[in-house]
Parts: structure tokens; C-alpha cells; sequence
């Protein structure tokens, strides 16, 4: 039995650098990200450029989604490589297909000079008996979207590996501009570090200003700290400026950044110490003691019943953002009301 491969990204991108290859891979998930860089890798480093013309098979689930197309898929992973060590089968949007009777026969004795690749965009049943198959004689992996303290660990990462260095500040303003997207969040650093120069790889603000297109004066990052140390004057001043620049910030994609930090607020409430930004950074799950300041200087504007109010209130605002009991109030004055009852 083939031996068993690594199932975390950072594993199988190192064994395939090495060059070992599984004869399964079942990749799936809700973040393409990973699935995509897998297979792209496979595609592009699993076979000399000369071998891939007779060796190399791309399909789509659409194409292959009934009991004659799984075989057929089988039938050319059966296949012997012409003048190269290894076959590559691959099939995209696997989600697609609807039968696997043929892929739990291959399952149980495998090419080993074939490496098939099934990308599932979305979740598979692990107990199916091909997953379950797959996982013991080759590699399972599930690309799960990241959370926002992953996302920081993401882009710098990220910008790590292509040799700068970022900013926090910088950091999150990409994070809070982007979102969770993480093939736009890589192309809007590509971007960055082709503007850096040898004398200074450091990615700041300003640059992320001018190159990403995100204030770095009026920006999710700002508001949230304007809330942090109750500064009415500031906030409102940001606010005036996303509901007349919808394309910079909104209600609909602020509302959740703001809710997953009062959530985080109230959780840090129960920290052990919680004047230490380390023992809250700790407590709280997050990167770094920086990321915690705004936690520590929060819980002295904010009590603990507020928080909860205000965790309430948010709940309040998205159902009415959504047309639940609110005929007619705009997505700007609910915005307004919001960072109101927050400040006040």
C-alpha cells in the first residue's frame, strides 16, 4: 500500500517540492485558495513540459457525471505513462459528478504511476467509502476559509515569502478592504510588492493607499478605532464619508468586521488579567500583543452589560438591513443609528 502523504498545505507543498507525488489526492472546501495552488502545482510540476501532451488529462465533473464517465476517468488513470514516470488524471469541479462505484474499485488497487486529482469545490462526505478509501492510500485535504486572526497570519505569510515586510496598520487595512477573499488579497499584495524597491521592502499605509485604493484615514480599521476610544467627532466623520463613498465601506461589509470585534470584546471580558495585552492576545486566540490594545482600551470605555447591548443592537440592524420589520430606513441611516447607539 502506497505510503500515506501529509494532509495539511504546508505538508503537501513540501512533498511535492521534494518531488513525491501520492496517487490520490482528494481535495475539497469552502476557500478555493488552496485547492487551486495544489493542483496548479501538480499540473505544472508533476511532468516535464515535453511529457505533458501524452500524459496529462484535464476534466471537468459536468463532463464525466454519470457511471460511464467515472469509468472513464478510471480507464485513463489505468494507463501506463508514455516516456515519463508518472499519468496525471485530474478532475476539476468534481462536485459535479453523481457516480463513484468506479473510483471505489480503482481505489482498492491503484496505478502507481498514476497521480489522480479530484478538486471538489465545497464539502465531501467523509464517509463516503471513496473518501475514506482515498484518505488511507492517498491524500484528503479540505480547504476551510480563514477567520480574520488567520487572515493576518495569511498576509504576512504571504509577504513574508516574497521577501518584504508589512505594517500591522497596512495589514489591516488589506485584511479589512479584501475580506476573506484570499486570491484577491495575493493579487492586491502582488501589486504592493512590485511597488516596493530594493532599498525598502516594507509595505505601510500610505502605499496600501495608493496602490489598493483604501483611505488610510477613512477605513474600517480607522472606525473601529475611533469606536475603540469613543471618538464621536472621528467616527462620524467616517461615517459621513463611507455613505457617500459606497465602494469604500458600507454598512454590509462593515457590519460583520464590527460584530466579530465586539464578539471578541466580550470574550476578553473573562480574561484572566485583563490590563495585560499579552495574557487578552493569549486569551482571545490572536497573532500578537498589538492586535490586543484595541481589546485592552475597549474594556475601559466599554462594560460588559454594553457590549452585550451593542452585540444585540448589530444583530438588530442586519436583520433590519435585510428588510426584516423595516419598510422603509436606508442602509446609511441604519449605519448612522448603529455607530449612534455605540458611541452614546
Amino acid at each position: 500500500m502506497p505510503e500515506k502523504k501529509s494532509n495539511t498545505f504546508d505538508g503537501i507543498m513540501a512533498d511535492m517540492k521534494k518531488g513525491v507525488f501520492a496517487p490520490v489526492y482528494i481535495l475539497m472546501g469552502e476557500e478555493p485558495y488552496y485547492i487551486d495552488a495544489i493542483s496548479n502545482y501538480i499540473l505544472e510540476h508533476a511532468l516535464q513540459p515535453e511529457e505533458r501532451d501524452f500524459n496529462q488529462t484535464v476534466l471537468y465533473g459536468i463532463d464525466v457525471d454519470n457511471a460511464e464517465g467515472a469509468a472513464r476517468v478510471v480507464n485513463m488513470a489505468k494507463e501506463y505513462p508514455m516516456m515519463a514516470e508518472r499519468r496525471v488524471v485530474m478532475v476539476k469541479e468534481a462536485q459535479n459528478m453523481r457516480s463513484f462505484d468506479a473510483l471505489e474499485k480503482y481505489f482498492e488497487r491503484v496505478m502507481p504511476s498514476t497521480v489522480l486529482v479530484l478538486c471538489f469545490k465545497g464539502k465531501v462526505d467523509r464517509r463516503k467509502k471513496f473518501v475514506a478509501q482515498a484518505a488511507k492510500i492517498g491524500v484528503l485535504f479540505e480547504s476551510t476559509k480563514k477567520n480574520d486572526r488567520e487572515l493576518v497570519s495569511f498576509i504576512n505569510k504571504y509577504v513574508k515569502e516574497k521577501g518584504a515586510t508589512a505594517d500591522d496598520k497596512a495589514v489591516q487595512m488589506i485584511k479589512d478592504h479584501v475580506g476573506s477573499d484570499l486570491p484577491r488579497i495575493v493579487s492586491e499584495i502582488d501589486k504592493l510588492i512590485v511597488a516596493l524597491n530594493d532599498g525598502d521592502r516594507r509595505i505601510t499605509p500610505e502605499l496600501v493607499e495608493d496602490r489598493v485604493g483604501v483611505s488610510k484615514d477613512f477605513n474600517v480599521f480607522e472606525l473601529r478605532n475611533a469606536l475603540v476610544h469613543k471618538d464621536v467627532f472621528k467616527a462620524n466623520q467616517i461615517v459621513k464619508y463611507f455613505n457617500n463613498n459606497p465602494k469604500a465601506g458600507s454598512l454590509y461589509s462593515i457590519l460583520p468586521n464590527l460584530f466579530s470585534f465586539f464578539q471578541n470584546l466580550m470574550i476578553a471580558y473573562y480574561a484572566p488579567d485583563k490590563r495585560s495585552e499579552k495574557a487578552v492576545a493569549n486569551f482571545i486566540g490572536l497573532n500578537s500583543e498589538w492586535a490586543a490594545k484595541d481589546y485592552v482600551s475597549a474594556m475601559r470605555n466599554y462594560s460588559g452589560m454594553k457590549t452585550l447591548q451593542i452585540i444585540s443592537k448589530m444583530r438588530e440592524i442586519d436583520a433590519k438591513s435585510k428588510g426584516l420589520d423595516n419598510p422603509n430606513t436606508g442602509a446609511d441611516e441604519l449605519f448612522k443609528e448603529l455607530i449612534y447607539f455605540i458611541l452614546h
